[in-house]
């Protein structure tokens, strides 16, 4: 052993990946010397490069640690965060071709095209910013540290006092808690169980320590990971995350798939499920108070399809594409192939239920696929599952981290320096994507909880996701209505329930807001004692205040009455509704947009894109002759302000082959559980 548990043979099989991504960031410098180059790979990535795209920046290491996390946790009802997307893949058939069509750079354009502010381009590519550099890079960063923090477990002699308290106190909770399922606690164990409950409410209780615990060994892990993402991005660029996606494709898979036949020997065989883990934990939907019900799969599925339209990522996955059907089969393809990924990912987590169970259940969650991986894998084996997951999480945070640079150059940085050359703005690009991954470090130090920040991804992208979607649907839309529904549905359902509310003394220690039904918070993410030593201390919301569920009550919904997924289901149903209902209402009542911007916006996204440059040019000079050439097309007629558009045949087979596909997908998952459960 040279690293922890990390054998040599391990070593060298993570350096050799690090360094074949480092050298392919190299060998793409000649290609990323201009803008679009650097941003878009040219516009010339076909339909195997936009599978390869996709699927890397669909798939990371986030989405398997966190799916089998909330398996572990919820039963495969909980796959449901990760799986719902499987529904939107007919969907993608048409966004991605709409992303394609804009022709733009960034998503930020979309918004200068579409109603000519500059200042709302502006707005959104710095909300966007911070709101991926914060979120989405410091969880990728995250997830990465909690997998490797796990397979780096400190000897327990060399545990310090307060290490050993934390590892102590953690079992006597276990066994407390196991004994009190079947009434054997007298009433001072009672207390002492509720003294624990509180402590690892707080974090404060462990199963096991890892060297990278310490503020030294966390933050000598992101500054190492980080330096070699930045080292093949700010070389390469989009190019080289591309030719990056290929080689990374190949290991996403076998970091998927590697746990599960060494999973199933440990505990038996695949019989063993059965026995091992409860029969509630196989239902699809439900599955216990803790599982995802009907209800709340609807309202993921619902805020899911309304923020995937304003995730930063998609004009520069679909814009480098070569022509609109590589953007849409790339965009299909790569993600029906993260669907099979999620379920291998559940199948690992149903196995990590079967391995840690009673005295060894884990305690923390996040924990569960390091926590397997050190137990299962033999050296060698080890070290593919973790260059795996460096893979799985290099791609994705590289695709993030250049469409942010991509925001930065286009929408921030040229405007404040408008004669900079292409090299300069492909220097600034560069030095973007330093101050990104770097902040991304310091944001990921600040995180902890996996499933807390799973629902924050869910809804930071509501807003403008609203306001893209009526963009590419409805004339009517106004730029005051866009800058009204994202600033007051993001300071009312983001930014004051995240971090505003919970500062509050008066609302995090009111007691009708710190109320619990059967243990489960109502109105906070969770909620503590004052002091864990007293059961009789005032009571303290902690972490996210849920606005919507408050706003319910007081409009007449008992949401105390709710079960625990009832209660998610009501908060994602209302973040999705509230901002189509502030664009709706402000772009009545404000200036129409003007009609000759809006006229040639949709006659552009009804041209189709060429792969031939200059056949492109010369279709999209003929609409700017005549924007209203194919308002034809309109299923609603001519005259309707709706933009619906009559399906071609490419249109029609692609939607009814993309259900054909979900529909198996899911059939065979739903036969996998069954065969499990036999």
């Amino acid at each position: 052993m040279l690293l922890g548990n990390l054998h040599l043979i391990d070593l060298l099989v993570i350096l050799g990946y690090l360094g074949v991504v480092t050298y392919i960031g190299r060998r793409a410098t000649s290609a990323a010397s201009s803008e679009e180059g650097f941003f878009l790979a040219g516009r010339k990535l076909g339909k195997l490069y936009q599978f390869f795209l996709n699927f890397g920046n669909a798939t990371d290491a986030n989405g398997a640690v966190s799916t089998a996390s909330l398996v572990y946790q919820k039963g495969v009802s909980g796959v449901w965060l990760s799986l719902q997307t499987l529904f939107m893949n007919p969907y993608y058939w048409f966004m991605n071709a709409w992303f394609r069509r804009v022709r733009l750079v960034t998503v930020a354009d979309l918004f200068e095209d579409r109603f000519g502010s500059r200042s709302l381009a502006r707005f959104y590519a710095v909300f966007q910013i911070v709101a991926t550099v914060i979120v989405i890079i410091g969880f990728g960063n995250l997830v990465g540290y909690k997998v490797t923090a796990s397979l780096l477990v400190k000897p327990e002699a060399q545990w310090t006092a307060a290490e050993k308290a934390s590892v102590d106190g953690y079992r006597e909770f276990k066994r407390l808690e196991a004994a009190q399922k079947v009434g054997a606690v007298s009433s001072t164990e009672a207390s002492r169980l509720a003294e624990l409950r509180d402590q690892y409410k707080r974090g404060e209780l462990r199963s096991a320590i890892s060297w990278l615990d310490s503020g030294t060994g966390k933050w000598s892990y992101y500054l190492v990971y980080t330096a070699i993402v930045g080292a093949y991005i700010v070389m390469g660029g989009m190019a080289a995350a591309a030719i990056n996606e290929a080689l990374q494709g190949v290991l996403i898979v076998v970091f998927s798939a590697i746990l599960i036949p060494f999973g199933l020997q440990a505990i038996g065989g695949w019989s063993q499920l059965a026995v091992r883990v409860p029969h509630e934990m196989f239902n699809l939907l439900g599955g216990g108070a803790q599982g995802i019900g009907g209800w709340e799969f609807a309202g993921i599925f619902f805020i899911s399809i309304v923020q995937i339209h304003g995730i930063i990522g998609n004009m520069a996955v679909s814009g480098s594409a070569k022509d609109e059907f590589a953007a849409r089969f790339g965009a299909v393809s790569g993600t029906y192939a993260k669907r099979i990924m999620i379920i291998l990912w559940a199948f690992c987590g149903l196995i990590a239920v079967a391995l840690y169970q009673g005295g060894a259940t884990l305690s923390d969650p996040d924990s569960a696929w390091g926590s397997m991986a050190l137990l299962l894998l033999k050296p060698g084996f080890l070290g593919l599952m973790m260059a795996g997951l460096l893979a799985a999480n290099m791609s994705t945070i590289a695709a993030q981290t250049m469409a942010v640079s991509a925001l930065f150059v286009r929408n921030v940085y040229r405007y404040l320096k408008p004669g900079t050359t292409d090299r300069g703005l492909v220097l600034a690009g560069r030095w973007a994507i330093v101050v990104i991954l770097a902040t991304g470090v310091c944001a990921a130090a600040s995180m902890d909880d996996v499933y807390s920040v799973v629902q924050l991804l869910l809804t930071v992208n509501v807003p403008f996701g609203a306001a893209i979607m009526l963009i590419f649907f409805w004339r009517k839309l106004t730029a005051p209505a866009v800058w009204s529904g994202v600033l007051v549905s993001a300071l009312l359902n983001i930014v004051f329930p995240s971090w505003i509310a919970p500062n509050i003394a008066s609302i995090a220690h009111d007691p009708e807001l710190t109320v619990q039904v059967g243990g489960n918070a109502v109105y906070f993410e969770s909620v503590v004692r004052a002091d864990p030593k007293d059961p009789l201390s005032t009571l303290i919301g902690q972490n996210r205040f849920h606005t919507e569920l408050y706003v319910l009550n007081r409009l007449g919904l008992d949401v105390a009455a709710l079960s625990p997924s009832g209660r998610n289901a009501a908060r994602f149903i209302y973040d999705g509704l509230f901002p189509f209902a502030v664009l709706f209402l402000v772009s009545f009542v404000t200036r129409a947009p003007d009609a000759r911007r809006t006229a040639l916006f949709f006659g552009k996204m009804k041209t189709p894109v060429c792969a031939i440059p200059e056949d492109d040019a010369a279709a999209m000079a003929a609409t700017a002759a005549n924007p209203h050439r194919f308002d034809g097309t309109k299923l609603l007629g001519e005259k309707s302000s709706w933009e619906f558009t009559r399906w071609n045949r490419v249109d029609a087979v692609g939607f009814i082959a993309c259900l054909g596909v979900s529909g198996a997908i899911l059939f065979l998952f739903w036969m996998l559980l069954r065969a499990a459960m036999a």
